[in-house]
């Protein structure tokens, strides 16, 4: 089975078309990277239910990086198609978390 990170990382790099070299990277980024990033972390929080503290350490952030990202992208979803596209990675995320989905490559 993929794990968390794996699933959460597929997602959010198909879905923006970053590498997931570029979404896991320590350093900051290009304005498109940390959207995603951020994105990731909401994700992570809101769908698989982490904490923020688990958040940060699984992206290598601090906590309060995390709960940073997580407010930024709930302040979005005022935008009808921001919050179309988040419950869509939502929804996806949480199927494959719930049917065990496999990787092709796994």
């Amino acid at each position: 089975m993929i794990s968390l990170y794996g699933s959460i990382m597929l997602v959010v790099c198909g879905a923006y078309g970053v590498r997931q070299s570029e979404l896991a990277a320590a350093t900051r980024s290009r304005a498109d990277i940390a959207r995603a990033r951020q994105i990731a972390m909401y994700l992570a929080h809101v769908s698989c239910g982490l904490t923020l503290t688990e958040v940060g350490r699984l992206f290598g952030r601090d906590r309060t990086t995390a709960a940073h990202a997580c407010r930024q992208i709930e302040d979005e979803r005022d935008d009808p198609t921001v919050d179309l596209a988040l419950s869509a990675l939502d929804s996806t995320l949480r199927y494959w978390r719930s049917s065990d989905w496999q990787s092709p490559a796994a």
